[in-house]
């Protein structure tokens, strides 16, 4: 494997597990303040991202590279207001697109067509990502002098139905 794109898919695999922090940490501040249905959104999330760190994990194995998992930093765990949280959580989906970018660039200018082909799906999951943190800061952002619109977004977050775990051999 080469040893650049090696490099920055375990930075990339730390990034991701950062990710699972950061989810964990905005889901233990929902909790605290009595929003639970955005505590489980954002747990269902940092499942997600603990998934996409797997995915990066699992391929680095599979092209003989070898994993080098890094420190993790703590993440924030106290925000001014759920908007803020939710601010939080879409500048650092931003973040990641801009590095999963960087990664498809570093691979394409490396001809590593494998690494190419696999990133592309992280390209179309980033958007939906970067969608999905958009579209909950925006209506967070228009109910947060509302509680009542508030509880509302919280009942319609607690209705996101867990992922389903992934059976041996599929």
């Amino acid at each position: 494997m080469n040893p650049k794109v090696e490099k920055a898919l375990n930075e990339q695999i730390h990034a991701e597990f950062f990710s699972f922090y950061l989810y964990l940490s905005v889901s233990a501040y929902f909790t605290a303040i009595h929003l639970e249905g955005f505590a489980h959104w954002m747990r269902i999330q940092a499942q997600e991202e603990s998934g996409h760190a797997m995915k990066l994990f699992d391929f680095l194995n599979e092209r003989g590279g070898t994993v080098k998992l890094l420190p993790i930093d703590a993440p924030t765990r106290e925000w001014a207001s759920p908007s803020a949280a939710v601010e939080t959580v879409l500048n650092h989906e931003r973040a990641i697109s801009e590095r999963i970018n960087k990664l498809v660039d570093l691979a394409t200018s490396e001809n590593d067509h494998a690494t190419t082909v696999m990133l592309h799906w992280y390209v179309s999951e980033q958007v939906e990502e970067e969608a999905t943190a958009d579209t909950l800061f925006h209506q967070v952002k228009m109910v947060e002098s509302n509680p009542h619109g508030l509880l509302m977004i919280d009942r319609e977050l607690a209705a996101r139905p867990a992922p389903v775990a992934a059976t041996q051999g599929e």
